[in-house]
């Protein structure tokens, strides 16, 4: 059991009755292995491969590389 210690002020009942709930609900969100937010994408989704490829430099045989990619 975790033990709450008030070091200021006097809280309400009610007050109280918050926090414990408050301490209770983070400690079972944390014991049952929920994940820490949304699923990671799918690499069909990812925006990234909206990125178009680098344009070849300018030089001997840059024709051909613009057609060819590597």
């Amino acid at each position: 059991m975790v033990e709450i210690k008030v070091e200021r002020g006097t809280p309400t009942a009610e007050e109280l009755a918050a926090v414990v709930a408050l301490v209770q609900a983070r400690a079972a969100a944390a014991g049952s292995g929920a994940a820490d937010g949304p699923a990671p994408l799918d690499s069909w989704a990812d925006p990234a491969r909206n990125v178009p490829a680098p344009v070849p430099a300018p030089g001997p045989g840059a024709w051909r590389a613009s057609a060819w990619p590597a």
